[in-house]
């Protein structure tokens, strides 16, 4: 299949939510194309298209589709809030519907449009024990042993969420690449640093594993309102401002909803030599 690629080319769409950006391949009907070469060069924002991650759109049995993920340092994520509701408004104007069922590494997930136009994902309940987060050794993980007392929580990836006086003060391009790489966790981590702003109302600045800084984090934002309200700072529904708009999150009895804006900005298609060279 990539062979046949690499001589028509490959259309991809570019989507975001919220500012946090992502290319999009839909491979249904013909199977996965994508591998860590090309996820790597086509994540460069200089000599590629750029992205905070990319989704590859796959047939599911028993769902509406299967979604996979990967950075922009050519390594796989285990899960994306905002790309999936990105691509389930996609996939649900194709269908034309107003509810999906998806497939990721998580395992099956809902996905459905408000009246706004706004789109919501379910994204399964947080993962706490620190052998699902997963964590390199025991430890209270409301209370984690790193300086400044963060919280690790799971949501199909690891986050390190710290809560401090002002997130805009904080150095992200310093402290976030030293937290991702902490020896506590074995597969690196998603790090947000959030304020209060109100018992409903979070500020929240992210650097993601693989990706670095980026404008928001729907995962993040998840893992940000659990940990919150583990500690007792909020109920279970916030809205949270990321650098790039804002994310609401509501945690219920059936897991962790996720609702905000998404956007299709364009669609291209990467050449045939582009394919050949990264393959």
């Amino acid at each position: 299949m990539m062979d046949t690629q690499a001589r028509t080319g490959l259309p991809f769409m570019k989507m975001h939510g919220a500012g946090n950006d992502f290319v999009v391949i839909d491979s249904r009907g013909r199977g996965a194309v994508m591998t860590a070469g090309l996820a790597r060069a086509l994540g460069d924002r200089n000599r590629g298209v750029g992205f905070d991650q990319l989704a590859e759109i796959t047939d599911a049995e028993g769902a509406d589709f299967r979604l996979a993920f990967w950075n922009s340092d050519g390594s796989q994520a285990g899960a994306c809030g905002n790309a999936t509701r990105c691509v389930s408004d996609y996939v649900m104007q194709g269908l034309g519907a107003e509810r999906v069922s998806l497939v990721t590494a998580r395992g099956g997930l809902r996905a459905e449009r408000l009246a706004d136009g706004r789109v919501a994902v379910n994204m399964g309940p947080p993962q706490r024990d620190w052998r699902e987060i997963p964590l390199a050794w025991e430890v209270d993980t409301l209370h984690l042993p790193v300086p400044d007392d963060p919280v690790a929580v799971g949501m199909g990836n690891p986050h390190c969420v710290f809560f401090v006086p002002d997130a805009e003060a904080v150095d992200l391009a310093t402290l976030g690449p030293r937290v991702e790489h902490d020896p506590l966790f074995p597969q690196r981590t998603n790090v947000e640093f959030t304020s209060l702003i109100a018992p409903d109302h979070l500020r929240m600045r992210v650097w993601e594993r693989g990706a670095g800084i980026t404008l928001a984090c729907g995962s993040g934002a998840c893992a940000t309102a659990v940990a919150a309200h583990l500690r007792g700072l909020t109920g279970r529904r916030v809205m949270l401002e990321a650098d790039g708009g804002r994310l609401e999150v509501d945690w219920r009895d059936d897991g962790v909803w996720l609702t905000g804006p998404v956007a299709r900005v364009f669609d291209g298609v990467l050449p045939a030599d582009y394919l050949a060279a990264h393959r």
